[in-house]
C-alpha cells in the first residue's frame, strides 16, 4: 500500500465517522482486547458503527472481538471504544492495524487506553489479575511505522522512552486499588503469534526483563505515541505462560475467564473516566 493511498483511507474513515456523528470529537479512547467485549464502560448518547461500515477498517476474525466502534459520552467526555482489535497474526499489515488508531487521532483523540489478554511469566501474577504496563519489548519482527512515514503523523523517529504515560498508569493503579482489583506493574513482551510460546521462549523473555507476554498492543501504541497521544495499557492475565505451574494454553479458556474479568474492567474504566 502506498503512503498516499494510506492517508486517503484514514481520511475517508474519519469522514465516514464524522458524517455519522457531526461535531463528535473523542477525548478518550479504549481498545478492548480478547474476551473483553462486555467491558465497555457505561456511556450515554451511544452510536455503534460496525467496522465493516468504516472505509479501510480491517475485519476482525478472532473469536471474542466484536468488530464495532462505539461512540458515546461519560463524565462530560466524548469516548470512543474499539470493541475488538486486529492482529498481525491474522495476516493484517502493521499499517492496517495502526489505521483505526490514526483515524481516531484525526478525529481529535488525545488519550488512548489499550487493553489486552496476556500470559503471565511471573508466579505472583496470576490469572484474573490486571497489569498496568510501564514498558514493552517488541519482538514481533516488524514496526508499524516502517515505510509509512508522513509528516502529518509526526516524526519518523518517535521517542519511545515514555511510551506508557506514568500519570495515566498511576490513575489506573489507584482505581484498581479502590475497587479492590489486584493490579501489578509490568513489562510487556510482544510476539507475532498465533502459536503460544514455548517454555524456552518464556525463559528467554524473562531474562530480557519481561513480566507478561502477548500478541498485540505494540502495533497500536507506537503510532499513537508518534501522533502525540498519551497512552496507557491495562492488561489482564488470561493464563500462566508455558513452563510455569498451572500453565494453560487454550483460547477458549481465555474467553471464558475474560467474561468474568470484564465486569471488573468495566468498573475500572468507568472510574478512570471520572478520575483522569
Amino acid at each position: 500500500m502506498k503512503i498516499k493511498l494510506y492517508i486517503n483511507q484514514i481520511r475517508a474513515a474519519a469522514a465516514c465517522i464524522k458524517k455519522k456523528t457531526p461535531g463528535f470529537r473523542p477525548d478518550v479512547g479504549f481498545v478492548l482486547g480478547s474476551g473483553l467485549a462486555k467491558a465497555v464502560p457505561p456511556l450515554d448518547q451511544i452510536l455503534t458503527v460496525p467496522y465493516n461500515d468504516i472505509p479501510g477498517f480491517p475485519r476482525t476474525t478472532v473469536p471474542g472481538h466484536e468488530g464495532k466502534l462505539i461512540l458515546g459520552r461519560a463524565q462530560g467526555r466524548a469516548v470512543a471504544v474499539m470493541q475488538g482489535r486486529f492482529h498481525y497474526y491474522e495476516g493484517h499489515a502493521m499499517e492496517s492495524i495502526a489505521l483505526p488508531v490514526r483515524t481516531l487521532e484525526y478525529l481529535g483523540l488525545k488519550t488512548l487506553i489499550v487493553t489486552a489478554a496476556v500470559g503471565s511469566m511471573k508466579p505472583n501474577i496470576k490469572p484474573g489479575h490486571l497489569v498496568v504496563l510501564n514498558d514493552h519489548v517488541n519482538l514481533m519482527g516488524r514496526n508499524p511505522l516502517r515505510a509509512f512515514h508522513e509528516e502529518e503523523f509526526g516524526t519518523m523517529f518517535p521517542d519511545m522512552s515514555d511510551a506508557y504515560d506514568p500519570a495515566l498508569g498511576k490513575i489506573l493503579l489507584a482505581v484498581c486499588r479502590r475497587r479492590k482489583v489486584v493490579a501489578h506493574r509490568g513489562v510487556y513482551v510482544a510476539v507475532g503469534g498465533p502459536s503460544y510460546e514455548t517454555a524456552a521462549e518464556i525463559r528467554a523473555f524473562r531474562i530480557l526483563g519481561g513480566d507478561v507476554v502477548g500478541m498485540s498492543v505494540v502495533p497500536e501504541v507506537i503510532p499513537a505515541r508518534q501522533m502525540g497521544m498519551k497512552v496507557a495499557a491495562l492488561t489482564w492475565i488470561s493464563n500462566m505462560a508455558a513452563g510455569l505451574p498451572g500453565s494453560i494454553q487454550n483460547h477458549g479458556d481465555v474467553l471464558a475467564l475474560g467474561a468474568k474479568v470484564s465486569d471488573d474492567l468495566r468498573g475500572v474504566l468507568a472510574d478512570f473516566l471520572r478520575a483522569a
